[in-house]
């Protein structure tokens, strides 16, 4: 324990000493662990220069000149990417003003774009980078505060990244958010039955609205129960360009969303999905990929009478791509490696785990040619960890977003250290 504290303690220098600068780094004897043609390499070498991976894998040749950072036989990960996120867009859930992940204006659903509310400087990005997350998808949620609000759509989710100080918007508009199940019926009316027969309402409104825009916008058109931004930001969800990530649990809702994105020719993602372990052989064959939290297994509600702490393992076994989310889209964002590494203790392959916290999150949001893996070309996001990423004792040594060393600190931790005595 003392030897393995020291060799942290002495990597840990090592790091801290590399400029931020610096155009070329070289991580040698680093225990390499990614998704991707690398995988595991015992003691392998990363070369990153202006902030791309050069090379990596074993043999590789350190650049002349380039600056040199022994990982001393550490775990080297890709940087950990989050779903079902609310960063930068809230601080303190009680405290409204603080939040920016909602609407309530009756004339913005579907074009509601959290893109445009993002706050690089929040408290909250810090914290979920200790975790080893340098890439996350913000999505918006429902505020159903208003007895009234019927808004059908949350919004647009867009991709950023974690890195201090440099542009947070990765990439907009990644998603559509809609929620079915017991809320979505209640914002419906009352029923899922409902729900459906209004959403496929809204989509044939979407689909005339395409061909006729022009009596439209002379007035010459009956009322398509949306306004013109919603109108217009659902043709690409209709296009196939944008897809719509569905927040759905049981598993009778799942087929009828399936049946549905069949139906309009939608690219859907599932959001929850409790009981899709259930469905797992259609989720499959129709090559939906799903965000989950493995740790979901207690029937809070008659929607989730199915929950089980396998429901990872099983949907990955039936070839489902699945990506691991946190415990909640703010503080505990970071508790995504932890819930991995539950699911790997109900069966989940610990690759598989790896994976659905980095490749697999970036494949589902199209973010994959940029992040996700350690691989020639990609972002040099990558976190050393002092022990098993997926161990909730171990702890990231350094962490580099875009080929920047991260300081390892938040403001937790400075205002623990100003009041500790």
């Amino acid at each position: 324990m003392l030897r393995s504290f020291i060799s942290s303690l002495a990597i840990a220098a090592s790091l801290a000493a590399f400029p931020a600068g610096a155009e070329t780094l070289a991580i040698v004897n680093a225990h390499i662990l990614t998704p991707g043609p690398v995988g595991e390499v015992d003691s392998g070498t990363i070369v990153v220069r202006d902030g791309v991976i050069a090379a990596a894998g074993k043999g590789v040749a350190v650049p002349s000149g380039a600056r040199i950072v022994d990982a001393q036989g550490h775990i080297v990960t890709p940087g950990l990417v989050a779903v079902n996120t609310a960063l930068g867009l809230t601080e303190v859930s009680s405290v409204s003003g603080t939040r920016d992940d909602r609407n309530r204006n009756k004339q913005i659903s579907a074009a509601f774009d959290v893109q445009y509310g993002l706050n690089g400087n929040s408290t909250l990005i810090p914290v979920a980078r200790l975790g080893g997350v340098t890439s996350a998808i913000v999505v918006p949620g429902y505020d159903d505060r208003d007895e009234d609000r019927q808004l059908p759509f949350g919004g647009q989710a867009a991709a950023i990244s974690l890195g201090q100080g440099a542009r947070l918007l990765l990439k907009a508009r990644v998603g559509m958010v809609l929620e079915f199940g017991e809320d979505g019926a209640t914002r419906a009316g009352g029923s899922r039955a409902a729900e459906f027969v209004e959403l496929r309402s809204l989509l044939d409104n979407v689909k005339f609205y395409r061909t006729h825009k022009a009596a439209y916008d002379s007035g010459n058109l009956r009322d398509l129960g949306l306004s013109r931004p919603d109108l217009e930001a659902l043709l690409p969800v209709l296009d196939g360009t944008l897809p719509l990530i569905v927040d759905v649990h049981r598993a009778s809702d799942i087929s009828e969303v399936l049946r549905l994105a069949r139906e309009y020719r939608l690219r859907v993602i599932l959001s929850g999905a409790e009981e899709g372990w259930m469905v797992a052989p259609e989720i499959a064959a129709a090559r939906v990929p799903v965000l989950l939290n493995p740790t979901a297994n207690v029937p809070q509600s008659f929607e989730l009478l199915g929950a089980t702490l396998e429901n990872a393992k099983r949907l990955s076994a039936a070839g489902v791509d699945i990506a691991v989310e946190g415990n909640d889209g703010g503080p505990r964002v970071r508790d995504l490696r932890y819930n991995a590494g539950i699911a790997v203790s109900r069966g989940l392959p610990y690759a598989k785990a790896i994976e659905a916290v980095t490749l697999a999150p970036a494949r589902i949001f199209g973010l994959d040619g940029q992040v996700g893996s350690i691989a020639s070309g990609k972002r040099a996001d990558l976190v050393i960890w002092g022990g098993d990423p997926l161990e909730p004792l171990s702890e990231a040594l350094r962490i580099i977003v875009g080929g920047q060393e991260q300081p390892l600190t938040s403001r937790a931790e400075e205002l623990r250290d100003r009041y500790r005595e």
